[in-house]
């Protein structure tokens, strides 16, 4: 007979979870919504997502017009205050030169620009609609 040991670990540092969990479950309200590997998870909501600042914040409600356009009306978040705009990226680098042509076309200016994966912070943010008790702490 094969022997193992399980370890339950219980935590809302979802960093700490994606570094040292085998298997995640994702409860909200003392329920559990998701269960899966860290990667898993993270395919739930999608793959990649093009990440980027734009240098003007008179800018963003143009650059979020862009993002629409190329991404097909896809689901672009935006942080005003920060600047910051991310948008799936179902073809990975090709979505991102297709955004950056799309921004230099519109002469937006952009501070950053990357392509990401998405964390397990944006995977709990998808599935329950609020950010952890960590994020609401900061």
């Amino acid at each position: 007979m094969a022997g193992g040991s399980t370890l339950l670990l219980t935590t809302q540092y979802l960093e700490e979870a994606d570094v040292l969990a085998d298997q995640i479950v994702v409860i909200d309200h003392g329920k559990a919504i998701a269960r899966g590997t860290a990667d898993e998870l993270k395919l739930q909501i999608g793959g990649e997502r093009v990440a980027l600042v734009v240098s003007d914040a008179a800018a963003v409600p143009k650059a979020r017009q862009a993002l629409a356009e190329v991404s097909g009306g896809g689901d672009v978040q935006v942080d005003e205050f920060a600047r910051a705009l991310t948008v799936p990226a179902p073809d990975g680098p090709q979505t991102l030169m297709e955004v950056l042509r799309k921004l230099d076309s519109e002469g937006i200016k952009l501070d950053d620009v990357g392509l990401r994966r998405p964390s397990l912070d944006d995977v709990f943010l998808t599935l329950t609609g609020h950010a952890t008790a960590e994020d609401a702490d900061a």
